[in-house]
């Protein structure tokens, strides 16, 4: 039986999280003095009032946390945490419709990146941070945030854990899963700095540094300029994105690894890192020999603007540093390839992901080698681990579920009018939490404010559903998740 009593007092406990996040951002609007400090000053009373009334309603819950409750914890929290985090958009009447304000916060808060907002430099420095802050936060994980920090308020962190962290291999570096959290997040705060430093040495200034920084290494895409990196026309500051992108969608557990305990061979011995430096060389090149060929650009242009695109597509960042809109369709192939693999793992990156990329490479080698042999043992190995029979259902099984999402998007866009190109990548984009789209109408460099309010309440499920691996949320919709026994 679900305990919602538990479920209630942690909700109420995380939203207070989502209380001190904002109050961070009202501290930015008061050092501004502009006009959205009573926007942040309401959303907070508000926050902090449901997260009050929540702990009441849970105040004699156990501690005890069953599977059930976390996979039901996990979903309604990010719900519920971009229905609170859409207020000071609506509120200060910079995003006066909520479904919009939702899908732009449910955007940020899964990483996404796509965005409604035409113009988001008249926006005021505090709401332009709360947009950077929601994924930087959610490039994690919210609850995975919470292990880390207070590992206590979370119970049953190693089921939240399960429900909430992204690939089919659950990693860790240490026995505890509150260390191995802390550990990663060690890595992730390491990137994030890293990145600000450097991008500040580019020639940022310091807010536009913060920002960056907090949307590469959460790979969100959110930037505070509607050109994105490409606003500074700086070859450095496009590098150093492209640095910080790819770091960010390996595996932190082997960034970890080979940073912290100086195993650097874990990293370039990995059957995961390998396809996904495989994949970003190839798609680089290819793409390279149809803007030379096809767009006139030159060789160092060429290699810059593939590398960068092919980057930001596989990692799901979703920033651009030039309109891929009006590259070769061929292209468009390539990123939209690159964009349904994705990065690694362990990482803030969205996707099918590379690790599930060489186990369906591997299936496939077996059963052909099956015809030819068929009664020969053919375990399927990752990294020296064998992936079980179940193992490998599974993998199918979210295949499976990614295309059916995928259409099902595709064949809803397509009746409100969307055409079909930008309906396909649509699908994919929020599947995969990429941001960005290919097509005329609403392409790299355009924002998704012409899509119906019933496309943008689509895409915004579909977010969620992608963020957390689609299984957490197809679970709480089946008969027999919410039978007693």
């Amino acid at each position: 039986m679900i305990n919602f009593k538990l479920i209630f007092k942690v909700l109420g406990q995380l939203m207070f999280l989502e209380a001190i996040m904002m109050l961070v951002c009202l501290g930015m609007a008061l050092f501004y003095g502009e006009d959205d400090v009573m926007a942040f000053l309401i959303s907070i009373a508000i926050v902090m009032l449901f997260g009050l009334l929540l702990k009441y309603k849970g105040r004699s819950a156990g501690t005890s946390m069953s599977r059930r409750d976390a996979y039901l914890l996990v979903t309604v929290t990010w719900g519920v945490f971009s229905l609170f985090g859409a207020l000071p958009f609506v509120i200060s009447g910079y995003i006066p419709d909520y479904t919009d304000a939702y899908f732009e916060t449910m955007s940020g808060f899964t990483t996404t990146g796509a965005t409604i907002i035409d113009d988001v430099e008249c926006f005021p420095h505090g709401l332009i941070f709360w947009r950077s802050m929601t994924q930087w936060i959610g490039g994690l994980g919210i609850a995975f945030f919470t292990i880390a920090i207070i590992p206590s308020l979370v119970g049953g962190s190693m089921r939240v854990f399960s429900a909430e962290s992204v690939g089919p291999i659950k990693s860790k570096v240490h026995p505890r899963v509150s260390s191995s959290a802390k550990s990663i997040w060690l890595v992730y705060l390491m990137l994030t700095v890293g990145c600000l430093v450097s991008l500040y040495l580019c020639g940022m200034n310091v807010f536009d540094s913060l920002n960056y920084s907090m949307s590469l290494t959460a790979t969100g895409g959110f930037a505070p300029y509607n050109d994105s990196t490409g606003h500074f026309h700086s070859a450095a500051i496009d590098y150093t994105s492209i640095v910080f992108m790819f770091l960010s969608g390996t595996n932190f557990t082997l960034l970890y690894l080979a940073f912290f305990k100086r195993k650097i061979r874990s990293l370039f011995s990995n059957s995961e890192f390998k396809l996904y430096l495989f994949v970003v060389a190839c798609a680089t090149l290819g793409i390279m020999y149809f803007l030379m060929t096809c767009n006139g650009y030159s060789l160092m242009r060429a290699f810059r603007s593939s590398l960068f695109q092919v980057v930001s597509f596989i990692t799901t960042t979703g920033m651009f540093n030039d309109d891929a809109g009006k590259w070769h369709h061929i292209t468009w192939v390539i990123l939209s390839i690159c964009m349904f693999i994705g990065a690694c793992a362990g990482s803030t990156s969205g996707g099918f992901k590379s690790v599930r990329g060489v186990m369906l490479l591997k299936i496939v080698r077996n059963e052909l080698r099956r015809i030819l042999h068929p009664k020969a043992v053919l375990p399927v190995r990752v990294n020296g681990n064998i992936v079980n029979t179940s193992g490998q259902v599974t993998l199918l099984v979210f295949f499976a579920l990614y295309m059916a999402l995928c259409i099902f998007a595709y064949f809803c866009l397509i009746c409100m009018g969307v055409d079909s190109t930008n309906s396909i990548t649509i699908a994919m984009s929020c599947a995969s939490n990429v941001g960005p789209t290919l097509g005329l109408e609403i392409g790299p460099t355009v924002s998704w404010n012409i899509l119906p309010a019933v496309g943008k309440w689509i895409c915004s499920i579909l977010m969620l559903m992608g963020r957390l691996e689609i299984f957490t949320v197809v679970v709480i919709f089946t008969r027999d998740f919410w039978k007693d026994s």
